[in-house]
């Protein structure tokens, strides 16, 4: 790395071209706070997250790594600065200056089964060292700030995310591209994430089979679980189809049981999709009315109300609506300058 000693060094080892919830809050983030402060930025990145580092942040190019092995880069740290803020909870073992953590979720105390049994009591020790020590916590969602406190009694500011700064509505010309593209069916329900027990997938594909309707499914399947049978699986969407992905959907789906924010619903709204989801805490918090919610893993109450959305283009118009409407508020200029606050808030001069 050359040039200043950085204000502020971001751990971004996350951060690929594969998109993802955390990838596309690094990459949001990253973008917005070169417009929130004047204090020199630089960020960890892997090979694989480079290209996506935008002008005025300065790259700290680390190995390529995953895992457990990511997780031990970034407790070694990067160097001299003023300020680390880890942007998916690790931070270095040595403090040389102030330390900030994002917490997305808590979701491996709250519900372990859901992730390799070897992964839980290694990810919870990282997941102490950073909250415990850090000087200032950031939460997502008020959700994730509270289990933040119960689980290990830190407080934290909860900064809200938003929607890329390429989500919205689509042109019908994108829309016939991306459906020549990914091949897809006249109709179908869309659900955009990786496969995961979380993501209860396999009550969203039973409401479909009832309706019937098409399931489709982005991303992989993570730990082995496999997507249920009959579902159509597209895997990695480039995020510049995503919103031609969300415009061609019928209706999207969103079955998940724990989320700490739910970015894809979201998404799907900023783009004028019509959404149906849970109640879970940390997307009710944000898409409130904007969204039709059935009752978690309620297979027959979730296909009443697709067989509605489907049957009535008018009342998916009327919700595509609302949940635009809902999310419009919600900007990443806004995040850049919450966090900038929280870093002034530990002595920064930012």
């Amino acid at each position: 790395m050359t040039g200043p000693t950085p204000g502020v060094v971001f751990n971004a080892l996350p951060l690929d071209s594969r998109g993802g919830g955390v990838s596309t809050y690094i990459r949001e983030l990253l973008v917005a706070m070169t417009a929130a402060t004047t204090v020199p930025l630089a960020a960890a990145v892997r090979p694989s997250g480079l290209p996506e580092l935008p002008p005025g942040v300065t790259p700290i190019t680390t190995r390529e790594s995953d895992g457990l092995a990511r997780a031990l880069r970034g407790a070694v740290g990067f160097g001299r600065c003023d300020l680390v803020h880890g942007l998916d909870v690790d931070l270095p073992v040595l403090r040389r200056g102030r330390t900030v953590s994002t917490v997305h979720d808590m979701a491996i105390f709250d519900v372990p089964s859901t992730f390799p049994r070897h992964r839980v009591a290694g990810e919870r020790l990282l997941m102490r060292h950073a909250i415990r020590r850090a000087d200032a916590v950031v939460a997502d969602s008020a959700f994730t700030a509270e289990r933040i406190h119960a689980l290990l009694g830190r407080d934290a500011t909860v900064v809200h995310l938003a929607a890329g700064t390429g989500m919205a509505p689509p042109s019908e010309q994108e829309v016939d591209r991306v459906r020549e593209r990914y091949r897809l069916p006249d109709r179908f329900v869309l659900h955009v994430g990786n496969i995961e027990p979380r993501k209860d997938i396999p009550t969203l594909a039973e409401a479909c089979r009832t309706v019937p309707i098409p399931l489709v499914l982005t991303g992989h399947s993570l730990w082995g679980h496999q997507p249920p049978a009959g579902a159509i699986e597209i895997g990695h969407v480039d995020v510049d189809d995503l919103p031609g992905l969300y415009g061609a959907a019928t209706v999207v789906g969103y079955a998940s049981r724990y989320e700490g924010f739910g970015l894809p619903p979201l998404e799907a709204m900023a783009c004028g999709a019509p959404v149906v989801t849970t109640p879970v805490p940390s997307v009710t918090e944000l898409i409130g009315d904007g969204a039709e919610q059935f009752v978690p893993g309620d297979a027959d109450g979730l296909a009443v109300t697709l067989r509605q959305l489907v049957e009535d283009p008018d009342r998916r118009r009327e919700l595509a609506e609302r949940g635009m409407h809902r999310v419009r508020g919600l900007t990443w200029k806004d995040t850049a300058e919450r966090t900038v606050s929280v870093y002034r808030s530990v002595g920064l001069e930012a």
